[in-house]
């Protein structure tokens, strides 16, 4: 056999190995009388091996001749490549055998090659041989190394921890985590424990991911108590990293609950057709959200404003709303709020009570105010009194007709408490003479309203006089003095004394407001005889 062809075929041989991982042995085809060494593989390709690790396969040799040969000597070229096992010379007998071994040990992550050679000496003359020369001489069988070095098999969590946040006690929150081979060799996950409360699930053990390769899984955290867990999920492997650990956290928290302040509501008395509203709050004292979803009062009367549902509160939160009372009719009115919610009290009732009272009776004392006759310009004060029946009366508003009245002492709106009285005044100040008359009228809430007080007086005029005096005569035997007046200057005059003045005194009381009157005076003596007018002077009345 021409041994160029022969490596010819072996060539052919080897492409179909890369392709198809097929291993050929190569047997020698001479006689049965040679030493005929059979090498176990014609090809050594390790594949993929993890950069720090080693992987060794075995070459076997076996002479399948009649007479002995000698290896004489192996060698291997290629960097990270190891040949081992055999102490050379090495001689074989018909049908014995030798192994050595060929290990890889990348330092990086490359595609690696090598040659092994393997030469060896047939001792007999047969004309049969493995890539046969003739006999005695040396022959050499070459086998062609190859490997790869990928990165070693890591695997990494996503998420890189699991945060559950607030979970009720008694329920579970389930999350879910990938764990994936992000290194260049395959790796085995043996094992996933994590600390109470989490349980991880949906792994069947072992398990094996190849490079790239991703698998999910599920961790449920199951509180048993309110409060704060922390602990972590452990995932065993023989990756570059065996031990990898996933933080766990979340909280258990109480269910949701309302609670309502105050837990009742008394409106008290309210009058019938008039509304009383009272301030409520809800809070939320569990420790997860509640949605308030139904409001539903009962009760004739009873209503409520200033929230809108549905309505979520996280804990601790509070709403506040009003809570009216509006009665119909009088007598106590019991009811209540049905509060519907996903708390842990589903439905929270607020008891309602409260009172519908009839109007009162206003009654002003007195009836009517008389101020009698007073002079114009002047003011006269007299007190009233306002009081309320078997209810309450507030009193919204006074009015008073006519400008010669006046009320005061009284603030609006004023609440008179039943079977209490309050105190006013009125005035009456006449701008005018004649009798005047007047109302004072009080709009309140009172079944009699408005309420009336009648107000009557009358004005005149005032009395005005003229005081007079003069100087005496110095005429002797004057028995008296007369007094003249006049409405224009220089007279003419009327004499306003009915009988003569024995002083020099006199007042005129007859004058009228808003005139101007001159005065003169005589002197008469015992027989009677009078004197001319003496000077004039002038009097002027104001007016009224």
């Amino acid at each position: 056999m021409n041994l160029s062809s022969n490596w010819s075929g072996i060539s052919c041989g080897l492409r179909s190995l890369f392709l198809f991982s097929t291993i050929f042995v190569l047997i020698s085809p001479a006689s049965a009388g040679s030493g005929q060494l059979t090498v176990s593989r014609s090809i050594i390709a390790f594949g993929s091996v993890s950069v720090g690790t080693s992987q060794t396969q075995a070459i076997t040799l076996t002479n399948s001749g009649g007479s002995k040969l000698s290896v004489t000597q192996a060698t291997l070229s290629g960097s990270d490549f190891t040949l081992s096992g055999l102490s050379y010379p090495v001689t074989l007998s018909g049908g014995q055998s030798a192994t050595c071994y060929v290990t890889f040990n990348p330092q990086s992550t490359s595609t690696y090659s090598g040659i092994v050679s393997i030469a060896f000496i047939t001792q007999s003359t047969g004309k049969g041989h493995l890539l046969a020369s003739t006999s005695g001489s040396s022959t050499t069988v070459t086998l062609p190394v190859s490997g790869t070095g990928v990165s070693a098999g890591q695997l990494t969590a996503n998420p890189s921890s699991l945060v559950f946040g607030y979970v009720q006690v008694g329920n579970s929150q389930t999350l879910a985590e990938t764990l994936t081979n992000s290194g260049g060799a395959s790796l085995t996950i043996s094992a996933v424990g994590a600390t109470s409360s989490f349980t991880p699930s949906g792994l069947s053990l072992p398990i094996t991911l190849s490079a790239g390769q991703s698998v999910s899984f599920s961790v449920a955290f199951s509180p048993t108590s309110s409060g704060t867990v922390s602990g972590g999920m452990t995932i065993a492997s023989n990756a570059s990293n065996p031990s990898l650990n996933v933080p766990l956290s979340g909280a258990g928290v109480t269910p949701g609950q309302l609670t309502a302040s105050p837990a009742s509501l008394s409106f008290g008395s309210v009058p019938v057709g008039s509304i009383s509203s009272l301030a409520q709050t809800l809070t939320n004292s569990g420790g997860s959200v509640v949605t308030i979803s139904q409001i539903a009062p009962s009760g004739t009367g009873f209503s409520f404003s200033g929230i809108s549902l549905p309505l979520t509160l996280a804990a601790a939160q509070s709403v506040t709303f009003n809570v009216s009372f509006a009665p119909q009719v009088g007598g106590s009115v019991t009811g209540g709020l049905g509060i519907s919610s996903n708390g842990s009290n589903p439905t929270l009732s607020l008891p309602l009570t409260g009172t519908g009272a009839l109007p009162g009776q206003l009654t002003v004392t007195p009836s009517t105010l008389n101020f009698g006759s007073l002079v114009i310009g002047t003011t006269q004060s007299q007190a009233g009194v306002l009081s309320a029946g078997s209810a309450a009366i507030t009193v919204s508003s006074v009015g008073v007709s006519g400008s010669q009245f006046s009320v005061s002492g009284i603030s609006l709106p004023v609440t008179i408490a039943a079977g209490n009285s309050i105190s006013f005044q009125v005035a009456f100040t006449p701008q005018t003479s004649g009798t005047a008359s007047s109302n004072v009228t009080f709009v309140s809430n009172a079944s009699n309203s408005p309420t009336v007080e009648a107000l009557t007086g009358s004005a005149t005029l005032p009395q005005h006089s003229v005081a007079l005096s003069w100087n005496t005569s110095t005429s002797s035997n004057v028995a008296g003095y007369n007094i003249y007046r006049g409405t224009a200057s220089g007279g003419p005059y009327t004499r306003i004394n009915s009988t003569l003045d024995t002083t020099p005194f006199d007042t005129d009381s007859t004058v009228q407001g808003g005139q101007t009157y001159y005065y003169v005076t005589t002197a008469v003596d015992s027989s009677g005889m009078e004197s001319s007018y003496s000077n004039q002077v002038q009097a002027v009345i104001p007016y009224p």
